[in-house]
């Protein structure tokens, strides 16, 4: 199945067609792409409009005690943001500038700002046909509006094979985006701070996954309240050492864009041109913030509301935090240290550590625990990811068989967290080849059920304006 989801990937339409351009276009990263203007176009720049409301709708001001869910906007969230603010932002934005050089921010900064349309239309649609059962445990997702939504339309069939699809990826994305890449970059950085534990990564797992397997016991409210507190304060500590940084370059930041456009559209020494350079900078920017994927609509389909719109406005906050704020300051970062052209040809996070660490000597240490934090942040979220895309494949032929439904929550976490280790002692072109695999081919089966049901999504979006506008008067 891996070669046959490799040669999907992988495939270059472009050199299909007959045209030899430099460079290989996946034609996944495409797909993201025309999905990112489709929806922002087919939703009149939602993104725009609606980003003001989505940090009142976050702070909860608009909140109701009656709505239905298992957590609240904010908490959401957090848990959305814990699983896509992770080493996409650090390791990532490293690969993007070593192997697209600094123009890759560029079009890293485009896929988010593109990709906000896409996460306001799935999560949207994740509250809306989510399932809560008869305990108030909320199940949500690709896999649930793709099968209920396609079937009002007469599509069932073709809802039900893209649910099923998109369920298998999610599991398997679990195991290898947000697990063995997460836990890869984590030792990496361990290691360069540590001299020596080199031949460690299978015990450095086994930590890992016991601290993790403590946390999701509790499910996603469990989840959720870590997420709350961790991803505020990882993001302190990593988004405030880059501003201070950023601060003292403050007369170059003008110069550092000037670099970041002009490697964007005239990349002469990079390999694959302008083409090149957008694929880089695209996929990147994808797999950082997972708009198209799917993904955060399982998070956002516990939220504590019944206007399934309002929590598609607060989704599409994330993009915009994650790869437009904080992608765009690793890389200035980056480049404002010298490291934009890779002279040492690190790796990963190893490359983000050193650039910072030629301005703040002891920042490596600090880094280590921000990496930690924004890896383990990220393995919790997306273990609940990949929980609801296997109870929905297994939960009924288990169900079926007599069997307990805790059945499922060992055997999945006794997976996922077996991956943790795997990920922890591998090298990391393997790991991100797996990764980027895993999470970006979610985005087809999910972007041909956004574009089937974005009507509908329009149409309750501007219903919810109307409300809202005659609600201020």
């Amino acid at each position: 199945m891996v070669e046959f989801l490799e040669k999907i990937f992988f495939w270059d339409p472009v050199a299909a067609a007959g045209f030899d351009i430099g460079a290989r276009v996946p034609i996944v990263v495409l797909w993201l792409i025309l999905g990112g203007i489709y929806f922002t176009i087919r939703m009149r720049f939602v993104n725009i409009r609606m980003f003001g409301h989505s940090f009142g709708l976050i702070t909860g001001r608009y909140d109701k005690k009656s709505d239905k869910g298992e957590v609240s906007h904010f908490q959401a969230l957090a848990t959305a943001l814990s699983a896509t603010v992770g080493l996409g932002n650090i390791a990532g934005v490293a690969i993007a500038i070593t192997v697209g050089g600094p123009g890759a921010t560029f079009w890293m900064i485009l896929a988010g700002f593109l990709g906000m349309s896409m996460k306001f239309t799935e999560c949207t649609l994740g509250l809306k046909y989510r399932n809560i059962d008869e305990n108030g445990r909320v199940s949500g997702g690709p896999m649930y509006y793709l099968s209920k939504g396609l079937k009002k339309r007469n599509l069932g069939m073709l809802g039900r094979v893209l649910a099923v699809f998109s369920a298998v990826m999610m599991v398997l994305a679990s195991f290898g985006g947000s697990n063995m890449f997460q836990a890869n970059q984590s030792f990496a950085q361990f290691r360069l701070i540590f001299p020596g534990m080199e031949n460690y990564g299978f015990w450095f797992g086994i930590c890992l996954a016991a601290i993790i397997g403590i946390v999701v016991y509790g499910g996603i409210k469990s989840i959720a309240r870590v997420a709350a507190r961790l991803v505020p304060f990882m993001a302190f500590l990593y988004v405030g050492a880059a501003l201070v940084i950023i601060l003292m370059n403050f007369d170059r930041i003008g110069e550092v864009f000037l670099i970041i456009i002009k490697g964007a559209f005239s990349p002469v020494a990079v390999k694959g041109g302008i083409i090149g350079v957008l694929i880089t900078g695209f996929q990147r920017g994808a797999f950082s913030n997972e708009a198209g994927v799917g993904s955060a609509a399982v998070a956002h389909a516990a939220a504590r509301t019944d206007i399934p719109v309002k929590e598609g406005i607060v989704a599409l906050a994330e993009p915009f935090i994650d790869t437009v704020v904080i992608c765009t300051m690793t890389a200035m970062v980056i480049i404002f240290t010298g490291f934009g052209d890779n002279p040492d040809n690190l790796e990963g996070a190893q490359l983000t550590s050193s650039a910072f660490a030629t301005v703040f000597p002891w920042f490596p240490y600090l880094l280590v625990i921000s990496i930690l934090c924004f890896a383990f942040s990220t393995m919790i979220s997306w273990s609940y990811y990949g929980l609801n895309g296997f109870r929905y494949l297994f939960e009924k032929p288990v169900r079926k068989l007599g069997l307990p439904v805790r059945t499922l929550f060992i055997v999945y976490y006794l997976i996922f967290l077996t991956f943790t280790v795997i990920g922890a002692s591998s090298g990391l072109n393997n790991v991100i080849a797996f990764s980027d695999m895993m999470v970006l081919t979610m985005a087809f089966p999910n972007i041909i059920g956004l574009v089937i049901m974005a009507p509908e999504v329009y149409a309750d979006l501007q219903e919810y304006l109307a409300a809202y506008r005659n609600k201020s008067k």
